[in-house]
């Protein structure tokens, strides 16, 4: 079992940045790929960057491929994603996401066994 807790969300500025955090619990975290998802008002929960159970090989949608840079520290059971030149079309409820294996690829919701609760950004003209 893994429980995942996302934070670092808030309100930015187009063209600004933040870091959101993803704290997991439990022993196994490095057997994970580990992703971001986010969901917008009325839209699909989307895929936006993955990260191998290694740190090796990381993975991004191409809205954000150059801005965001998904990270991990195995030692403190943590995923970051750093977002920079924010756009207004960034905002969403951004999701924390655990997928058993090498992983971190995946880019289908069905794929992920854990998820924490998300955590709002929002970013303003």
């Amino acid at each position: 079992q893994v429980q995942l807790v996302e934070s670092g969300g808030g309100l930015v500025q187009a063209g600004g940045s933040l870091r959101l955090s993803c704290a997991a619990s439990g022993p196994t975290f490095s057997s994970y790929g580990m992703a971001w998802f986010r969901q917008a008002p009325g839209k699909e929960r989307e895929f936006v960057a993955g990260i191998s159970y290694g740190g090796d090989s990381t993975f991004y949608a191409d809205s954000v491929k150059g801005r965001f840079t998904i990270s991990r520290d195995n030692a403190k059971n943590t995923v970051l994603l750093q977002m920079n030149s924010l756009k207004l079309e960034d905002t969403a409820v951004y999701y924390c996401a655990a997928d058993w294996g090498p992983g971190g690829h995946h880019t289908s919701t069905d794929e992920y066994d854990y998820w924490g609760q998300g955590t709002q950004v929002t970013v303003s003209s």
